[in-house]
């Protein structure tokens, strides 16, 4: 039998005086997870605000990506499991 879950990302983005800050939380349900991104607007991009939050928001997914990855592997060392190298299916990258 399948396991499904579903977890919600909320990602909030405020922009003051040119820098773009963003906060993504995942919520499981039992648990949360925050990453956070910063960007700050090129000289070019006032008439394009969008840039920012994009990179923001990018960055802030990146982060949160990256602090899952290191609760998992807690997870792993916390049940004894061996430090075995670990690879994205996807991509092949160690992880």
């Amino acid at each position: 039998m399948p396991h499904t879950v579903e977890w919600t990302i909320r990602l909030q983005l405020v922009e003051d005086e040119g820098t773009t800050k963003a906060q993504a939380v995942l919520d499981t349900g039992t648990a949360s997870v925050t990453g956070r991104g910063v960007a700050q607007r090129a000289p070019g991009d006032q008439d394009v605000p969008v840039i920012g939050d994009e990179f923001a928001a990018g960055r802030a997914l990146r982060d949160l990506g990256s602090r899952l990855l290191g609760t998992a592997e807690h997870d792993v060392a916390a049940m004894g499991a061996a430090g075995e190298p670990r690879r994205s299916p996807v991509y092949g990258w160690p992880l």
